[in-house]
């Protein structure tokens, strides 16, 4: 389905996926968040686990992981008091799939510019270069 707008296209998927994309990247761009991603790699976590190895109120690392859920990173169930939290990795493979599409464009340059130095380094190798020759020191001056 596609709308438009005041002459501009809108593709709710689209704009759901780059939402979820930035959501993403947001929720990486933090290193208590993503710390909390590889503790939770070693299996389901309660938020007070999560929040024990900083310096933080529970409150503070609720509003990580809330981040982390708005991500779809990790999921949460509620068993009596406790907050269980689980890692849903899925949400990384957009993410790499973005960045996958700059690695390649990097290659692409990367290996062109290795071509044009092993030109240049041939082309200067063919090309007899004039020496003048070295006077030996202490040598008189003429």
């Amino acid at each position: 389905m596609t709308i438009i707008f005041d002459r501009r296209t809108f593709n709710p998927m689209v704009e759901y996926q780059t939402q979820q994309l930035d959501n993403v990247f947001q929720a990486l761009a933090d290193p208590t968040r993503r710390d909390m991603l590889a503790q939770l790699a070693d299996g389901p976590r309660s938020v007070g686990e999560l929040a024990e190895p900083y310096d933080m109120s529970l409150a503070a690392a609720s509003k990580h992981i809330k981040m982390l859920e708005r991500a779809g990173l990790i999921e949460r169930e509620v068993q009596g008091r406790i907050h269980v939290c689980r890692l849903d990795a899925r949400p990384l493979h957009d993410g790499m799939e973005w960045m996958r599409h700059y690695q390649r464009f990097w290659n692409d340059r990367l290996d062109h510019l290795q071509a044009l130095l092993e030109a240049d380094r041939k082309a200067d190798k063919s090309v007899p270069t004039a020496r003048t020759p070295r006077k030996k020191p202490g040598a008189p001056k003429r």
